[in-house]
């Protein structure tokens, strides 16, 4: 696995049928042929420790914690404690959707930037004074979701768009090429009310039921 900027070039560069992403395309994407299919929806979870006493953040709150305005826990009902900024790497769909959500696309001011889910999860559990953000389907009793402009990151919040904080999980292909057999076939279950279950035993949210 790595981030959602691989599978789109892999597919731009015909070496794959099928790419994904945890993020829609961007304008200048499509225009080079490329097309997304939404398969599913996932709810990016701002997450912290156990101990931190904060339960909820609005989405301002969030950005300026991101960019560094807001630097202590204190300011928005904490403890008096620095806060660790926790991340992902640069073409992570999950790092691409918070910022471009949080409208901090280029200025968060990362203390540690990782390149999988499960790591920001290990971190944020070890750290009192941690934030971080991960896919919803990823997180388990290790760290406390927030909720965000007081609305809990759940599948109903992501799926009714009341959770703000979310992002499409998107099937890439190249509109001027036709799929082989096994790849439209796949395409073609993936993408039925069939793989609904499948796609909910993993943790995200089906769009097509």
């Amino acid at each position: 696995p790595t981030g959602s900027g691989s599978g789109i070039t892999a597919v731009s560069e015909g070496r794959c049928d099928i790419g994904l992403a945890s993020r829609a395309l961007k304008d200048d994407e499509k225009a080079s042929g490329l097309k997304e299919t939404v398969l599913a929806l996932d709810g990016i979870a701002i997450i912290v420790n156990p101990e931190n006493k904060v339960s909820d953040l609005s989405i301002e709150q969030i950005a300026k914690i991101y960019t560094g305005e807001i630097t202590n826990w204190k300011d928005v009902g904490g403890d008096d404690a620095e806060i660790v900024l926790i991340g992902r790497e640069a073409g992570s769909g999950t790092r691409d959707g918070f910022e471009s959500i949080t409208d901090t696309k280029d200025s968060c001011k990362y203390r540690q930037e990782l390149t999988s889910t499960g790591d920001v999860i290990t971190t944020v559990a070890g750290n009192p004074n941690a934030i971080g953000y991960a896919s919803l389907s990823a997180v388990g009793d290790t760290v406390k979701m927030v909720t965000v402009g007081g609305v809990e990151c759940s599948e109903e919040t992501v799926k009714d768009g009341s959770y703000e904080v979310q992002r499409p999980f998107v099937f890439v292909t190249n509109d001027s090429v036709t799929l082989s057999a096994q790849a439209q076939a796949f395409f073609d279950f993936a993408t039925s009310t069939d793989a609904a279950d499948l796609i909910r035993t993993a943790g995200a949210v089906p769009v097509n039921e």
